[in-house]
């Protein structure tokens, strides 16, 4: 029986050993954007394994040349609570671990956004409970690192949007023939509808679920979409963590630098009705908002 314990207490410390070896470092990631990605490598190598071509379109963008209704539509599809959690949402969590439970099957995640960067950048589509652990502890250091806007970047720019289509720009060039900071709300919304399986509701053949979650996302655009966009916008810089590795690579984007302290902001909201082709309504609201620095 002891010496049973005492290998289990071996391989025990061998596999924190290992983890701790192979986490990621994300403070580069600050300053630059990722040259691929671990569910990249894991695309192209299943298309290798069918005899086909690896080739993929992936073209990162700065967060200012995203069209502002993808991010808002990003938001309010995936992730409501985006600018109010660490990284993790806790209840969303809590409400997912029940469904499965009754289900008696793992289906439903409770992910937030940064916990789905987490994993499109360094994990698998696995659901095994030990990559969930890792993916847990990857996104709060991700959150410790960069500010909520170079998080949604980071994600608009990787997340998968169709077959062998990553980020917003590669997906707005492929389905629309425009960049993607001059994408739609009506196209912003199909493309964030995609998102929780981009190659079952592909944008390219949009099926009645991607289009039903299209009109939804449009729905939510209306009541919570600026509000959400304007928080991200505003958030403060996260405390620089004791211990920090920067790498600059000078070939790649950098993360934009804060907002001003105060500043009068004009946003025009144009929404659109229940069909893609409806006409769209432009509501204008100017507000002064002053932020302030966190106490230390």
């Amino acid at each position: 029986m002891r010496k049973l314990l005492l290998i289990l207490f071996i391989a025990a410390i061998l596999v924190i050993g290992y983890e701790w070896a192979t986490f990621p470092d994300v403070a580069p990631l600050a300053k630059q954007m990722p040259r691929t990605t671990s569910f990249m490598e894991i695309r192209r190598a299943e298309l290798r394994s069918q005899g086909t071509s690896d080739v993929i379109a992936y073209t990162p963008v700065p967060y200012e040349r995203i069209s502002p209704y993808l991010r808002r539509a990003a938001l309010v599809a995936e992730d409501n609570d985006f600018y109010e959690h660490s990284g993790v949402d806790v209840n969303a969590m809590k409400e997912a671990l029940q469904r499965d439970l009754k289900r008696k099957r793992i289906t439903h995640g409770g992910s937030t956004i940064t916990q789905q960067l987490a994993k499109n950048l360094y994990l698998s589509p696995s659901r095994n409970p030990l990559r969930k652990v890792k993916e847990y502890f990857i996104a709060r250091s991700l959150e410790n690192h960069l500010t909520k806007k170079r998080i949604l970047e980071l994600y608009l720019n990787v997340v998968e949007m169709g077959e062998r289509v990553y980020g917003a720009e590669a997906a707005a060039r492929m389905y629309f023939h425009k960049s993607a900071a001059a994408l739609s709300p009506s196209e912003a919304a199909l493309l964030a509808g995609c998102l929780p399986n981009p190659r079952i509701m592909n944008p390219a053949a949009p099926n009645k679920r991607l289009r039903a979650r299209q009109k939804m996302i449009l729905a939510r655009l209306k009541r919570w979409g600026y509000l959400a966009e304007e928080a991200v916008e505003k958030a403060a810089p996260p405390p620089a963590p004791v211990t920090q590795t920067e790498t600059t690579d000078t070939s790649l984007s950098e993360a934009p630098a804060p907002p001003p302290a105060e500043e009068t902001q004009t946003t025009e909201t144009t929404t659109a009705g229940e069909g893609t082709g409806a006409p769209l309504s432009t509501e204008t609201t100017t507000t002064t908002t002053t932020t302030t620095s966190p106490p230390p």
